[in-house]
């Protein structure tokens, strides 16, 4: 199979859990705390693959420079992008608890959850294409970290959605789409970065690394703690094991 159509397949691939978690919510009304236990899950997932599968390999082919440049970059344009979005109604785009405004309460604010929700899911297919640059194959551990957060991801944004009045049409247009444009960022992050220096991989890997964080950090962990229960830090804990576990194994 050619290295591009592996990386367009994976991302693609990553990319559909957010549409099989938008099928679940859409069909089924999940208990807010398996969706808040699930999201915790996740979270610790992303984090694990962050820390062993992104932010050291970079720093380990390219230094740490470049590495804590384009992780601080990351970060910033996240949050600032992330911000503009939040004005405009898509502060809430992976709550699932009612948070998410109307149209009629919000004008543009389908438009600003949608592109939010773009924004959340290109830096992890864009590691997912570095990852066939680097490795000369998509790495197990963070392929199963993207796809598993995915799940929770369009669970929770979707039973927020379905409860502000959005239509079918609107959920799965939304995740339809962004499972494809998933794919093409994997298969750009490959294409562009084939025969770059390693310090540039580096940047844009911890790039990528940097605004996954700062997603984390915005969207996934308020949702995985709108619901307090005792075993929320606990399921945490078992998402970034069972990542690390794969990081592992694969190694």
């Amino acid at each position: 199979m050619p290295m591009w159509f592996q990386a367009l397949l994976w991302g693609t691939v990553a990319g559909g859990a957010l549409v099989l978690g938008s099928a679940l919510s859409w069909k089924w009304q999940i208990p807010p705390k398996i969706v808040s236990s699930v999201m915790s899950f996740g979270a610790g997932v992303l984090i694990s693959a962050l820390a062993f599968d992104l932010v050291g390999e970079a720093a380990d082919g390219g230094g740490l420079w470049p590495t804590a440049a384009g992780f601080l970059g990351g970060a910033l344009i996240y949050v600032a992008a992330n911000a503009l979005l939040a004005r405009r109604g898509a502060k809430h785009r992976k709550r699932s608890g009612g948070k998410q405004p109307t149209e009629q309460a919000k004008p543009g604010s389908g438009t600003a959850i949608a592109v939010g929700a773009l924004l959340d899911g290109i830096p992890e297919s864009v590691v997912l294409g570095l990852g066939l640059v680097t490795g000369g194959a998509v790495s197990p551990a963070m392929l199963a970290a993207v796809f598993i957060s995915n799940v929770p991801e369009g669970l929770s944004s979707t039973a927020g959605m379905k409860k502000s009045g959005r239509s079918a049409g609107y959920v799965f247009g939304v995740w339809g789409g962004i499972a494809l444009v998933s794919g093409l960022a994997s298969l750009i992050g490959y294409a562009t970065m084939q025969n770059a220096p390693a310090e540039l991989v580096a940047f844009i890997t911890a790039t990528a690394a940097g605004a996954i964080l700062a997603m984390l950090a915005d969207t996934m962990i308020p949702e995985a703690f709108e619901e307090h229960h005792n075993l929320t830090g606990l399921i945490a804990a078992v998402g970034f094991l069972a990542a690390f576990t794969i990081s592992q194994a694969g190694a």
